[in-house]
């Protein structure tokens, strides 16, 4: 399995959550709570968390394609929604986990 973890730092974490996890529940399965999202994506699990100043995705695929296809389809929805704030600044890991 390969994963990534993610971060971003923005002041609106938990409205951006809203808007992203909204936006995807038109196209995939969503479980929104009030701080966290699992998102049902295509090539994989993600689960999405807002901090006071940070969101971080932690995601994974059985392809490495799926974990780059998930990075951008993050960051393109993101930076749409945070647009007053691009260029965001995001961190990622990716790594793979023993079968």
């Amino acid at each position: 399995m390969f994963t990534t973890k993610g971060s971003v730092k923005t002041e609106k974490a938990a409205k951006y959550l809203v808007q992203l996890c909204k936006h995807f529940a038109h196209k995939v399965e969503v479980d929104l709570g009030e701080t966290q999202a699992n998102v049902a994506f295509p090539m994989g699990p993600c689960i999405i968390t807002a901090d006071d100043d940070r969101l971080t995705f932690d995601g994974q695929s059985h392809k490495p394609e799926g974990i780059e296809s998930m990075k951008g389809v993050i960051i393109s929805h993101l930076d749409k929604f945070a647009w007053r704030e691009v260029p965001l600044d995001y961190h990622w890991e990716d790594g793979e986990t023993p079968d």
